[in-house]
């Protein structure tokens, strides 16, 4: 059965490490620069098959700017705590724009727009999931630089524990599982990175914004736990490794690391 999407780009002003993070210049290939909000929707929009590429906000800045490049905006309540919240408030305002709705965060310039197709798959495949997610595997040097992170007392990235059927047992900001010396010489370990984009079905986003928040996603500050803590069953697509680093814009020291792969495949 094929089901139709539409991606959501979750946007906010007031982010703590980097306040108007949305707005931030970012330089491409050409030597033209456009804001970090219109290179993540245009990420968006080159994904084939979207019924609707929306941006949700709730500061007017963010949605001026998304107008003058002539994205769809969508205002939602200032008070959503996450992108999920955010995307479920897009559904109680204009209502489903499809059977499925994707998630694609608002800082991430440089993920790979293809995977959306798996994890709308994914949901069509899995009809007991709730969402999906992609986890990336974990070369040997990705691996030894999240211990390296983990050991300084860094956060180096998210990973995920998968069980055989491809579902989410946990996701945290810890490195799990636990990797035998002998085990992490291996070419990959049996270590996911997961990455920031989710695929969610209307119901379990209303089903997401009707409940507390858990505990454990308050402790790890990983929104997606909720749908764990729920008794929601979370599809993982497993990916290799990707062929460039799809880094998100988290700090301003990430800009000329975005920008140099910007450039690096020639995205104008």
């Amino acid at each position: 059965m094929d089901l139709s999407f539409a991606v959501v780009i979750p946007a906010r002003y007031a982010s703590a490490r980097y306040p108007g993070k949305p707005l931030v210049p970012l330089r491409g290939a050409t030597g033209e620069t456009k804001s970090l909000i219109q290179r993540s929707w245009e990420c968006a929009t080159s994904t084939a098959g979207a019924t609707a590429v929306l941006v949700a906000t709730d500061d007017e800045r963010i949605a001026e700017e998304v107008r003058r490049f002539g994205g769809e905006v969508v205002m939602t309540a200032p008070d959503c705590a996450n992108g999920t919240e955010r995307c479920a408030d897009v559904i109680e305002r204009i209502g489903a724009p499809a059977d499925v709705i994707v998630n694609l965060q608002g800082d991430a310039p440089l993920s790979p727009a293809g995977i959306v197709a798996e994890l709308v798959s994914r949901l069509a495949e899995d009809p007991e999931a709730a969402m999906a997610t992609p986890a990336v595997r974990a070369s040997r040097s990705v691996y030894q630089h999240l211990i390296t992170d983990q050991l300084a007392g860094r956060v180096g990235g998210t990973t995920a524990v998968i069980d055989s059927r491809d579902r989410a047992l946990y996701f945290s900001k810890r490195v799990l599982p636990y990797i035998p010396a002998a085990a992490a010489e291996e070419a990959y370990a049996e270590v996911h990175l997961h990455l920031g984009m989710y695929a969610y079905r209307p119901s379990a986003l209303a089903r997401y914004r009707a409940a507390p928040a858990a505990k454990l996603e308050l402790l790890e500050g990983l929104e997606q736990l909720r749908f764990l803590d729920m008794g929601l069953a979370v599809s993982v697509v497993r990916l290799d490794p990707l062929a460039w680093d799809a880094i998100e814009l988290n700090n301003p020291s990430d800009v000329p690391h975005i920008e140099r792969i910007l450039a690096e495949r020639g995205i104008a």
